[in-house]
């Protein structure tokens, strides 16, 4: 569930998807409990297909300027599952990470990248869509269980061959 408190919570974590959102994130995404997008969406049907799947937390990019029919801002902070997660596009905008948070979701680079620092987890799904030159296109999933975080990007050649 993504309620705060509750003891376990699987979040779908996708950024840089520039106006469309590849079919094989449906089955990334099977059984997630919350979407982080991590901004440049590109337009208000990503954000739409995503909410099918479970409840989106969105921000915007760097090529965002606004999402007709959605309020987004700069950063986006959220509760689940008993941890802080914060969400925003290019981590170099963020300074220190605040007080209390155990997650930043970034995007920007379009390089998929897990690291832990002080003790936060740092995770930048890669892209959704436009990769680097022999990239997959990726997202990334973080459990929360028992109040440990895990988290594993996710290449979406597993689901099947680019569309």
């Amino acid at each position: 569930m993504t309620a705060e408190g509750t003891a376990h919570a699987r979040v779908g974590l996708i950024s840089d998807t520039h106006g469309k959102l590849d079919p094989r994130v449906f089955s990334a995404f099977e059984g997630v409990d919350a979407i982080l997008h991590a901004g440049d969406v590109g337009r208000p049907d990503v954000l739409w297909q995503l909410e099918a799947i479970a409840p989106v937390t969105a921000v915007l990019g760097n090529t965002d300027y606004e999402i007709p029919g959605y309020q987004l801002g700069q950063q986006a902070r959220i509760g689940i599952a008993g941890k802080q997660l914060l969400v925003i596009h290019d981590i170099r905008r963020l300074g220190p990470v605040p007080e209390n948070v155990d997650v930043v979701v970034h995007g920007h680079t379009h390089q998929p990248a897990l690291e832990e620092v002080d003790g936060v987890l740092l995770v930048n799904p890669g892209p959704a869509r436009r990769p680097r030159k022999d990239q997959s296109r990726t997202v990334a999933i973080v459990t929360i269980a028992g109040g440990e975080l895990t988290a594993e990007v996710v290449p979406l050649d597993r689901f099947g061959p680019k569309p």
